[in-house]
């Protein structure tokens, strides 16, 4: 390496995912939790860490939180960081990721200039994964979300990145930000002992009127959180055990008469005029990533029915958006293409640039890393709200635009609202439902240019197998730890007999056994597909929160009081080893074999 490095770290303080329980009532227990590091933030410090005793250089620690934060801080010092920097005040309360971002860019620069920033992925307990591409654009740096692999050339970082569907090979230009993948190296952990005995003088404070004048917290925070509800599962809760044929039979024979295996399932009805306050001047915009046509469709068709009842058009924007009969048919009325540059950073300065010039009222983007950087610069550079990770938006009585959010692993959902003029929602994949085409051909509207900005160069990005393949599939086979690598081929039969695409947890992605891309859940993806078939799982909420959009669920456990029995709509009390070929069978016998061949797929190691 040429020069030493100096290194900034970001980490926060979340509670321990085997902490969080709901009572009775669905709601959170707050009493007892255990918090910790968040997971992401560990690889980022060890990365930090390492990278600064290559380079003879320095890694300097932030959170900001509240003083018990200061305990993740000793972790990393512990760990090998040369100090912490705890930002805490009061003043902070309230902060939205905005916010958060803006107080997190104000104590960077008081501390100095960085050559490389780095922070988790995402975290585990708001998933929103907003605040790398938030203070990327602060701070005006080029980002690298999701790194799994990192090599430092010099002044040029060579990195891998761990993405929705595969993964991003890109050159960066120091100083950078980047946000750390799970695998990129060993986790930076230090027991009671090695924390407590971190000298205090490795310590430090920064409070808000440190940062400068402001403002802060909840008074510069664009979002705000509402009221929460119960995320109830309707789901039918049958269950077999005895004989495992006999379930086979019995479990086939309901999911046909409920429709499991009908092929094209009817879509929903298009949206209908209708009066609603708050209607006004303003668009509608879904930006379109290249290669999601799914997506896009889902986003185009929520965003008629929140523009019909308001008068309102929908613009739809991207660099290779769909031709105008198609666009129009799932619900653009106007087409405009940004061109110029594919990359996400100069792509944000062209939506921005629109945004600017025509004041929409809301713009939807995929919660994809794409939509999540250029959603997030955008929101930095405008100052406006950004609700991410929605599984659903919609219109309250007032005519004002709802994101509902998961929260707490998926047991409770939260409203958010933007106080913004322009409202931002990057929405989860597979939680919307898709509207029958419409008879429209959508109007093409200006193109727009847009300037490369220095800081990446040479992205390649490759993908794991076909794009929007769980997206697009009518089943979906999701396998836990309980199904060891080596016996995957026992499940092409089912795959088979199903046209089924294969899935995971997130235990099996962290094992490697499966590519992230694959993992369903709170930290993964959420799916849609006419069946879900859950083997080998216990049924966390985190994990069946991806399944909520499914039409019907099965679950296989041999354990009677799994929690998986009740989030499913049938379940079978049996080994899955057993169960499978049952399954298979039950399948030919009533001629449900109109699966297309699909292998599943052995270790990723």
């Amino acid at each position: 390496m040429a020069r030493p490095l100096k290194i900034a770290v970001l980490v926060k303080q979340v509670p321990k995912f085997e902490s969080l329980r709901l009572g009775g009532d669905r709601r959170l227990r707050r009493g007892g939790q255990q918090l910790e590091m968040n997971p992401y933030c560990r690889r980022a410090v060890a990365q930090g860490v390492e990278l600064a005793r290559e380079s003879g250089g320095e890694c300097v620690v932030l959170t900001m939180g509240l003083p018990a934060a200061e305990d993740c801080l000793r972790e990393a010092v512990a760990c090998g960081a040369t100090r912490g920097v705890l930002v805490s005040d009061r003043v902070l309360a309230g902060s939205d990721t905005l916010a958060t971002a803006r107080a997190l860019a104000a104590a960077l620069s008081r501390l100095g200039q960085f050559d490389l920033v780095l922070c988790g992925r995402n975290s585990v307990d708001g998933e929103t994964g907003q605040i790398p591409a938030q203070l990327a654009e602060l701070l005006d740096l080029p980002l690298a979300a999701g790194v799994r692999e990192l090599a430092l050339k010099d002044t040029t970082l060579v990195v891998r990145c761990e993405h929705d569907d595969g993964g991003l090979r890109a050159e960066l230009s120091l100083p950078a930000l980047l946000s750390c993948a799970e695998r990129l190296i060993h986790p930076a952990k230090a027991g009671p002992a090695e924390r407590a005995a971190v000298p205090a003088h490795l310590l430090s404070r920064l409070d808000a009127t440190q940062l400068g004048p402001g403002p802060w917290g909840d008074a510069a925070s664009m979002t705000e959180v509402g009221v929460s509800r119960r995320l109830d599962s309707n789901r039918l809760r049958l269950r077999h055990d005895g004989d495992v044929a006999a379930q086979a039979r019995s479990v086939v024979a309901e999911l046909a008469e409920r429709g499991a295996f009908d092929i094209d399932p009817e879509p929903l009805p298009p949206p209908v005029p209708g009066p609603c306050p708050g209607a006004g001047t303003g668009d509608v915009v879904v930006l379109a990533e290249p290669g999601r046509d799914r997506l896009t469709q889902e986003l185009l068709g929520r965003a008629a029915e929140l523009a019909v009842p308001t008068g309102r058009r929908v613009t739809l924007l991207g660099p290779a958006p769909p031709n105008l009969a198609v666009a129009g048919s799932w619900g653009a009325d106007v087409v405009g293409t940004l061109t110029g540059s594919n990359a996400e950073r100069d792509l944000a300065d062209g939506v921005a640039a629109w945004c600017r010039a025509r004041t929409p009222w809301a713009v939807l983007a995929p919660s994809t890393m794409w939509g999540r950087e250029i959603a997030g610069r955008v929101a930095a550079r405008l100052g406006v709200g950004l609700a991410g990770d929605a599984i659903d938006v919609v219109l309250d009585a007032q005519g004002e635009l709802v994101c509902w959010k998961a929260a707490f692993s998926g047991g409770l959902v939260a409203a958010v609202t933007c106080r913004s003029a322009i409202r931002f929602a990057t929405v989860r994949g597979g939680s919307l439902g898709l509207l029958a085409p419409r008879a429209a051909v959508a109007v093409r509207g200006p193109d727009l240019a847009v300037d490369p900005r220095p800081g990446v160069r040479a992205a390649v990005r490759e993908f794991d197998g076909r794009l929007e393949a769980l997206a697009v599939a009518r089943a979906i086979v999701c396998v836990g730890v309980a199904v060891p690598p080596a016996d995957y081929p026992v499940l092409n039969p089912l795959l088979h007999a199903l046209g089924a695409e294969l899935a995971a947890t997130r235990k099996v992605a962290d094992m490697g056994w499966q590519p992230r891309a694959r993992q369903i859940g709170v930290t993964g993806r959420s799916v849609a597909p006419r069946l879900y078939v859950a083997i080998g799982t216990s049924g966390k909420l985190t994990n069946m929160a991806g399944a909520r959009g499914a039409g019907l669920v099965l679950g296989i456990n041999s354990d009677p009081r799994a929690p998986l029995f009740d989030a499913v709509d049938v379940g079978m009390v049996a080994d899955w080893r057993d169960a499978v070929p049952q399954l298979v069978t039950a399948l030919k016998q009533r001629g449900l074999q109109h699966g297309t061949p699909l292998l599943a797929r052995g270790s990723t190691r």
